[in-house]
């Protein structure tokens, strides 16, 4: 039994790069345990392992003392006793006497084989851990490989397998075994230890400004950058995007020449649609790139809450308001995400309604202690662009 786990030790510290004196050490504790639990005068033991003779001994370890202060023999040895040992001892000392049952050899073994296997896990999931950590919110290529009731498992390069949660499908896409997709790094679990260790994406936001990195050098270089992204998954995005080359325009970068590279990146996203939007400094122009999906399409006016530092009033041409609305709300939803933003977006034909509603909160604003020369003859609160954190 013993020489087997020495083998079992040596091949595991060969293969798999986990130390023997690691194991060693966790089946000795494994052990002392188990040995207090099944044994009567188990009390202060040590269990050694001599990984070179492949044996297993127990020793009971015990204190020496004055002839007439031993209370308890199994921890304690009186003076006398201990120099018929050895004659060097004295009081204080600790003594050691195996105390190695016959039929230990079998508990032993269970035990040493629970621990090398618990071990092996860790190292395992430890090994799967330092691997892929760094990688976290970085793009790998995987191949589908199966599903069950809970999750799409992905195999990685190398062979490791990744989970696709429900949520981090697209509902626009059917996966088979053998695809190839590509997915975001989003978690790596280093205490699991059931299911799944790494999980992966197809619907967060940063696998698009991934795939733009890949596919535009202006953004991996950083002369254009990404500012901000709002999705819904395998329907459309909204992304804003800043270039710090005046010479350069960053939306025009980001689709490229007749629309080869963001058509690129809607491809590898199954046709989910991507609308590039130039992001500004200024809340009002960029509220108003975020809402417009077309050249013809107008706003009015945006009329910021004096109640609510991060809520508007966006007025449009009575006709173009489900334009701006879009389908479901999902073109007014997107651009409130991408401008952080509460955008409510009203008909031109409802101007006097709205300016009375503003008028009325800002009357109790100032009701509520604002300053009377933060405010004009209609009662409306002057809010200054530059106190608003689009961060």
């Amino acid at each position: 039994m013993s020489k087997e786990i020495v083998a079992a030790l040596d091949a595991l510290e060969t293969e798999r790069g986990i130390k023997a004196e690691v194991l060693i050490d966790a089946i000795e504790t494994a052990l002392e345990k188990a040995y207090e639990e099944n044994y009567n005068d188990a009390t202060n033991v040590e269990v050694n392992f001599d990984r070179k003779k492949g044996s297993i001994k127990v020793f009971q370890i015990k204190t020496v003392v004055s002839d007439d202060e031993v209370e308890d023999h199994n921890v304690q040895v009186s003076l006398e006793d201990a120099h018929q040992v050895h004659k060097d001892y004295e009081l204080g000392d600790q003594i050691k006497y195996e105390v190695t049952p016959s039929d230990f050899g079998r508990l032993a073994a269970g035990k040493a084989k629970q621990i090398i296997i618990q071990k092996v896990r860790e190292a395992e999931r430890m090994k799967v851990y330092d691997e892929f950590k760094d990688e976290i919110d970085e793009i790998i290529t995987g191949e589908v490989a199966y599903q069950d009731a809970r999750y799409l498992y992905v195999t990685l390069p190398g062979g490791k397998e990744a989970a696709l949660r429900t949520q981090d499908q697209m509902p626009n896409e059917n996966y088979r075994n053998g695809d190839l997709i590509k997915v975001l790094l989003t978690e790596v679990e280093q205490e699991s230890k059931r299911g799944p260790q790494i999980f992966v994406s197809r619907t967060a936001p940063n696998l698009v400004k991934r795939l733009f990195e890949s596919e535009v050098p202006e953004v991996q270089d950083g002369t254009v950058e990404i500012k901000a992204i709002a999705r819904e998954a395998g329907d459309r995005s909204k992304v804003a995007v800043v270039s710090y080359n005046e010479n350069l325009d960053a939306v025009g970068t980001m689709i490229g020449q007749r629309g080869a590279r963001v058509q690129t990146v809607i491809s590898e996203l199954s046709g989910e649609n991507l609308d590039i939007i130039q992001w500004s400094e200024d809340p009002t122009e960029f509220i108003v790139n975020a809402l417009r999906t077309t050249d013809k399409a107008e706003v009015l006016e945006v009329i910021f809450d004096p109640s609510n530092d991060r809520g508007v009033t966006v007025l449009v041409p009575d006709d173009q308001l489900s334009l701006f609305i879009g389908k479901r709300g999902q073109n007014a939803r997107l651009a409130a995400k991408l401008t952080n933003f509460s955008i409510d977006i009203k008909p031109e034909s409802q101007r006097e309604v709205v300016y009375e509603d503003m008028e009325a909160r800002a009357e109790g604003v100032v009701s509520a202690g604002v300053p009377d020369d933060d405010v004009d003859e209609t009662g409306r609160v002057d809010i200054s662009f530059e106190d608003v954190d689009l961060d």
